[in-house]
């Protein structure tokens, strides 16, 4: 019987980082996977070959639409769906490779098969009929999440399909019916709506991205609708039948009302994600469960068994793959007898679209809800100089600052490249700092991030170039 300071089930961001930190400082750490390869959903069916479709789809679409104006002058651009799919399976491959590779420099063990908590110190893994059970001194659920399911509408990953499933269609889907308008949704209708697909948008809510700044969403809607997206808002979809050549989805208002019929080749439903603790023996082992289905921890990430604790999509908070990634680092920590630590209030989320969208901290609903009193200042991309040559001027930065102390409470972006220009207002905020700070410090021009040095002077009433 092998014997372990610590096993981690589970090895997506949050698993595979938690038993690196933990190999650091000086564990004998095992992690089990029932999956083929290392790296959880984030890896293998979520953001990483997302984020290779979404890249390669813009390329495709800028060689077809803004190649010409820039004088460059090529035939028009033709897709190849099986060598994209096999650019993104490339790309998956290599970060997979890096997982095992990351392993193994850091002598974790490796048990594959399915983990089950057996009780404090004891987890059993199972494969292919045969099971072992592991001793350790400490466990880490990070099983991360599955898909939410619609009642009564059956995901065959064909013609209804997952976030999984859409991102392996064999050919572009003349029309596709998205239920959904949160990030997964708008990210895999941006890709096959540049490869071709005509795209519609079903949101039970009255607005789209719930949860972020409604100010940037109505914005993003706009640019969205622009580019030839439809939104059937504070709308639900009922039923599909499946019977005929195309699809038929029955769209009900989400107050009431007649429905109508829209006819799709391809429907995908992305409604949110829920934990996944299927078969881990939770119950048996008395691992308290919220009434979510969420692992209840402390605020040190312990569950009600001693011993044994959780991280990322399975416990509360965003489900977000570098929220996992730092609770992983936070828990390794904290087991080791040191102060980990997750600042719940600085954790950027991002929507990798064109433009993007990015988001740190309090949104200006938030804030009007705990009635904190606070200023605002934006600055829009139309008056960036870089964005204004490149001819990419959708967006706008965002600022919100306690009106009291200038301490900067939310920072909301849309517009080009806004997931890499939002960390230098997550830094900023990790320290407390003011718009004041942000605003004498010296950005380099021209970029598109002075755009954020603008907006933070833009609190302060007195931006330059606006």
């Amino acid at each position: 019987m092998a014997t372990y300071d610590l096993v981690v089930i589970g090895t997506g961001p949050g698993g595979y980082v938690c038993a690196v930190r933990a190999a650091q400082l000086g564990m004998k750490v095992a992690v089990v996977e029932k999956n083929a390869t290392l790296g959880g959903t984030c890896l293998n069916v979520g953001c990483m070959p997302s984020k290779a479709l979404l890249h390669a789809s813009e390329m495709f679409e800028e060689v077809g639409h803004s190649f010409a104006k820039m004088g460059v002058s090529v035939s028009a651009p033709k897709l190849d769906l099986p060598a994209m799919m096999n650019f993104k399976q490339q790309g998956i491959d290599g970060n997979v490779k890096g997982v095992e590779f990351l392993m193994k420099k850091n002598k974790v063990d490796v048990l594959k098969g399915t983990g089950k908590v057996l009780g404090t110190g004891k987890v059993e893994v199972s494969a292919d009929g045969k099971s072992q059970v592991v001793e350790t001194k400490n466990i880490v659920i990070a099983t991360g999440s599955d898909i939410a399911r619609l009642k009564g509408i059956e995901i065959d990953e064909k013609r209804i399909v997952s976030s999984t499933g859409a991102l392996s269609l064999d050919k572009v889907p003349g029309k596709l019916l998205i239920v959904g308008a949160g990030v997964i949704g708008l990210e895999l209708g941006s890709v096959w709506h540049r490869l071709g697909a005509e795209v519609v948008v079903v949101e039970f809510l009255d607005r789209i991205l719930p949860g972020m700044d409604g100010e940037i969403a109505k914005q993003f809607q706009r640019i969205l609708e622009k580019q030839g997206f439809a939104f059937k808002l504070g709308a639900k979809v009922t039923g599909v039948d499946t019977s005929g050549k195309t699809l038929k989805a029955t769209v009900e208002p989400a107050a009431g009302g007649a429905a109508e019929t829209i006819e799709a080749d391809v429907v995908l439903v992305c409604i949110g994600r829920v934990p996944y603790t299927e078969a881990l023996g939770l119950k048996e082992a008395g691992v308290a469960l919220d009434p979510r289905g969420r692992v209840q921890i402390d605020p040190h990430f312990a569950t009600s068994l001693k011993g044994v604790y959780a991280i990322g999509d399975v416990v509360a908070g965003p489900m977000l793959a570098h929220k996992a990634e730092d609770e992983g680092v936070a828990v390794a920590e904290i087991i080791a007898g040191q102060a980990g630590h997750v600042n719940y209030d600085v954790i950027p989320g991002v929507v990798y679209t064109t433009p993007e969208v990015s988001s740190v901290g309090k949104t200006e609903e938030e804030l009007k809800q705990a009635g904190t009193a606070y200023t605002v200042g934006k600055f829009p991309f139309t008056a960036n100089g870089r964005s204004k040559v490149n001819q990419t001027t959708d967006g706008f930065v965002k600022i919100l600052a306690d009106a009291k102390t200038d301490r900067v409470l939310g920072v909301h972006i849309i517009g080009r490249e806004a997931g890499e220009m939002i960390h230098e207002a997550c830094v900023l905020m990790e320290f407390g700092g003011s718009a004041e700070d942000l605003a004498r410090t010296c950005h380099a021009h021209p970029t598109r991030s002075e755009a954020v040095k603008e907006a933070a002077l833009a609190v302060g009433k007195r931006a330059i170039h606006m």
